[in-house]
């Protein structure tokens, strides 16, 4: 029988306390973006029933299913992006390259709606395969959707895309999948500050029957 460990743990570091209802919505959320980190970039792509091609990041996003695969980003109030994909039930979800930092930036900005960020920005558009909406021709992933469902919490919608298509540059895939070194993609930290994926480190996940069989895995794993 293993002994129990009864050394006394070393006490955490000191913490500073943010309680949601002692504090104004808008700060609290400063805190909430600089803690949820890194957070990947949909750079969204749709067009308004006018036609008029949308494009912004939004940086609330993930994968919300396999089977159906869906992905789900979030507009915080109601953005051009949640109008558009509701209008015209379709849009693009591009990855945001470190080349295109400034350009991804700049479709950020509150332009009209009768305005193409894409075009301000000196962003590049080019037809999808599945959708309507258009994809951004320097971005090596576009994910193409199609309006699965939306859910209304509070002041923000998340937005439910079933995924219709995938494309990726050719020179990003090997052995079978997008490889990450080579997509580059930038992510979203606290208030204006991005950051690149810097240091990337590999490690298998240890199955329980091995974990099980091998005791000196799991005292290696809590001497680190």
């Amino acid at each position: 029988m293993t002994s129990p460990d009864t050394r006394t743990p070393d006490p955490s570091p000191p913490r500073t306390a943010f309680d949601p209802g002692d504090m104004r919505p808008s700060d609290f959320y400063r805190v909430m973006n600089s803690v949820v980190v890194p957070r990947p970039i949909a750079w969204v792509c749709s067009r308004s029933a006018e036609g008029v091609h949308n494009l912004a990041p939004h940086s609330f996003y993930t994968v919300a299913c396999v089977r159906p695969p869906v992905v789900q980003f979030t507009s915080v109030g109601r953005k051009d992006s949640l109008n558009n994909v509701e209008a015209t039930g379709d849009f693009t979800v591009n990855l945001v390259p470190e080349e295109l930092f400034e350009q991804a930036n700049a479709t950020g900005t509150d332009f009209p709606p009768d305005q193409s960020e894409a075009e301000a920005a000196g962003v590049r558009l080019e037809p999808s395969e599945k959708v309507a909406a258009m994809r951004v021709a320097q971005s090596p992933v576009s994910i193409e959707c199609t309006l699965h469902s939306t859910l209304r919490l509070g002041d923000s919608t998340v937005v439910f895309g079933r995924v219709e298509w995938v494309s990726v540059f050719s020179s990003a895939v090997r052995d079978g999948r997008p490889r990450i070194e080579e997509l580059r993609p930038l992510a979203r930290l606290g208030g204006n500050e991005w950051c690149t994926v810097g240091e990337m480190r590999v490690i298998p996940r240890i199955p329980y029957a091995k974990w099980a069989e091998d005791p000196s895995i799991g005292e290696q794993v809590r001497k680190r």
